[in-house]
């Protein structure tokens, strides 16, 4: 009995401090961007366009890109990503061909997002001539979304007990209606957890867009779906890594940085906020 309750302290005492460990690396990292990004940070650089070569001016073009951009990435992964996770929850029969789609679902979470950047060139912008658009590049970042959203989803609804459409079958509702008015209402708080880190994520990927429709630099905002568009991470990259005047850029991209973490964190807030009020409710 001691030498459990030994272990278990010095497995606590690990695990608190490997957590303070990343902590305090992530506080590192997250003072030096803030305390150097603040200082560009305001009205006009949210709201104005790049002047003078991306040496003066602000970012709305690419906090625009970053947002549409998104909307596309939340309208083509988010449907076929729960639907997919409800027929493998609730319709598919256990057996070798459902393993088999359930462990590819789980490799295509680990390929590398350059990858899809690939694929999204080869098939959205050259098999189905899109081009390199926005429209391209949203949907490429549903692809790399759709494993991480079958999965958090199928997660969801397996916390809810099989007595709860045993009870709604028993009084002769159709499975139809069972998913639809027990399953899915009970489950939806862990879906949109899961969707919405999904989506913060995606909306800081780089290489996926980098091929399929992103521009260093854009005159003016455009809503189509078939023009090329500014996004925050590339921005960010442009501005730290390829510009002719880094030194002089450098305070614009730290602004640039600090206003990507701060779009994720909210996004990330709103997925604890969720999560909070379901336990809550429970």
């Amino acid at each position: 009995m001691i030498k459990k309750r030994l272990f278990n302290t010095f497995n606590w005492i690990i695990l608190c401090g490997s957590t303070l460990t990343v902590c305090m690396f992530l506080g590192v990292i997250l003072w030096d961007i803030f305390s150097k990004g603040f200082s560009s940070v305001s009205w006009d650089f949210v709201t104005l366009f790049p002047t003078d070569g991306m040496t003066k001016g602000g970012i709305l073009p690419a906090i625009v890109g970053t947002v549409i951009l998104t909307f596309i990435t939340t309208l083509f992964s988010v449907p076929f990503g729960v639907a997919c996770a409800i027929y493998l929850n609730e319709y598919a029969r256990p057996s070798v061909l459902t393993n088999i789609i359930r462990a590819s679902i789980r490799n295509l979470a680990g390929i590398p997002s350059i990858i899809y950047g690939l694929f999204g060139l080869a098939l959205f912008v050259q098999a189905l001539h899109l081009g390199t658009s926005v429209l391209s590049a949203g949907l490429t970042l549903g692809l790399l979304s759709l494993p991480y959203i079958i999965t958090t989803t199928e997660e969801a609804l397996k916390r809810i007990p099989n007595s709860l459409r045993e009870a709604t079958l028993a009084l002769g509702v159709t499975q139809v209606e069972t998913i639809k008015d027990v399953v899915l209402p009970k489950a939806l708080p862990g879906i949109l957890t899961g969707v919405i880190l999904t989506l913060s994520r995606a909306a800081g990927e780089t290489a996926p867009i980098l091929f399929t429709g992103v521009a260093f630099y854009i005159n003016g905002v455009s809503a189509s779906l078939n023009q090329e568009f500014m996004a925050l991470p590339y921005h960010l990259y442009m501005l730290s890594t390829q510009h002719n005047a880094i030194e002089q850029v450098r305070p614009l991209a730290y602004g640039t940085a600090t206003v990507l973490i701060l779009l994720v964190f909210s996004l990330n807030i709103v997925a604890f906020y969720v999560r909070f009020k379901n336990r809550t409710q429970d």
